[in-house]
Order: C-alpha cells, then structure tokens, then sequence
C-alpha cells in the first residue's frame, strides 16, 4: 500500500499537477473570450487593454489576441512545452490582470481597499495564480546563486 502512495505521488510530481491546473484554468478562461456572452471578463479585459494601449488596438483584436495568449499559455502548461517560457508569459500576463483594480477602482471596489465586488474578487484569486506561477518559476527557472548552492 505505501508502495503504491508513493509511485502516485511520484507520478503525480512528474506530471506536474500545479502547471497542469493553471494550464487548465488558462484555456477554460481564454476559450470563453472566443465567444459573446460567455466570459464575464471580456468587457474588462477590452476596457483594461484599450486603456493600455491608449486605444491603439481596436477592442476585438485585443480580445482576441488575449483570448489566444491566454489559451496558448494554458495550453504549453498542461503539455509540459517550453514550460519556462510559457511560466514567464503567464507571470507577465497575471501581473496585468491586476491593472483594472488601479483603472477601474469603482467596478473593482464597494469600499476600496478591503471590500471588492465580484469583479474584483474575480481579479483577486489572481494572486494565488501569481503564487503558483513563482513557485513553478523557482522550480523550472532556479536563480544562480541556487545552481551554486546545488553545485557545491
């Protein structure tokens, strides 16, 4: 029995089940972005961009162009492909889902700081992503003082 609970647990660690849920919820949430009235985030996500961008992108471009990022990222994730690259794209990308709290303090707040709305909460399960994200990073991308200490 403890045989078997640690083949699956080797298992599950070669399958790397943090990336692959992250994957996962990038392609569910991109995917969404295809299609009208189906992600709760799209309009946000258009406003977010358009004000990045200082209106330069037309809106269904940028959404597209985020839906397709967002789904690739998810995508090389759950595939275990370019799995540095995909962790530094997704870092950059969930860093920016952060803007709208700064853009747009009156749809993300009820009583900003500590009260968000939906939308806010929404953006704020992000910061557990970014966690996993940087603990996926120190596991594919360790810093060089780390390869030393490894070394010696």
């Amino acid at each position: 029995m403890k045989n078997n609970i640690k083949k699956a647990v080797r298992h599950v660690s070669k399958n790397h089940v943090l990336a692959v849920s992250i994957g996962f919820v990038y392609v569910w949430f991109g995917a969404l972005k295809f299609f009208p009235n189906t992600s709760p985030a799209k309009e946000l996500a258009k406003n977010t961009i358009h004000s990045l961008t200082f209106g330069v992108l037309p809106d269904e471009v940028s959404i597209l162009l985020l839906a397709t990022l967002e789904v690739l990222i998810g995508a090389l994730l759950m595939l275990n492909v370019l799995k540095r690259q995909a962790i530094a794209l997704a870092i950059g990308h969930i860093i920016f889902t952060f803007t709208p709290l700064i853009f747009f303090p009156l749809e993300s707040f009820k009583a900003a700081p500590l009260v968000p709305t939906l939308l806010g909460q929404y953006i704020g399960k992000n910061v557990i992503i970014l966690g996993a994200l940087i603990t996926l990073a120190r596991m594919h991308m360790p810093l060089s003082s780390e390869n030393i200490e490894h070394k010696s």
